[in-house]
């Protein structure tokens, strides 16, 4: 079954983190990453730019609107994403919570992917 992780932080948390440290908590995953890639678990996955690089793209009245910036102001922003195969629910669990680490930044949103067929790969 396919997940996605959806990584969400403060920005400017993690902005106010020294260049040092925002290394050394990238690199704290490597281990667990590593070990996914060796099982196949890990299909794709990367950080994203901040939201002041994001356009938003709307429909209105049959128009296009694009807006400089994400679509909605909150706390956290997504900073990033990673796709899995998991057995089930609970291994995409733990396989999640692997990438928080110690840290107290994140939190993770685990969302099953629909397969192309229109059928959901996991309840």
């Amino acid at each position: 079954m396919k997940y996605m992780i959806l990584t969400y932080l403060d920005e400017n948390a993690w902005l106010a983190l020294s260049p040092e440290e925002q290394e050394r908590q990238m690199n704290a995953c490597a281990p667990h990453i590593e070990q996914l890639l060796k099982q196949k678990k890990l299909l794709a996955g990367a950080p994203l730019h901040p939201t002041t690089t994001a356009t938003t793209i709307k429909n209105r009245d049959g128009k296009r609107l694009v807006l400089d910036g994400p679509f909605a102001e909150t706390r956290e922003q997504l900073g990033g994403y990673t796709i899995i195969e998991a057995d089930d629910l609970d291994d995409a669990i733990a396989i999640a919570a692997g990438f928080i680490g110690e840290s107290t930044l994140p939190t993770l949103e685990l969302r099953p992917i629909v397969d192309f067929d229109g059928t959901p790969v996991a309840p």
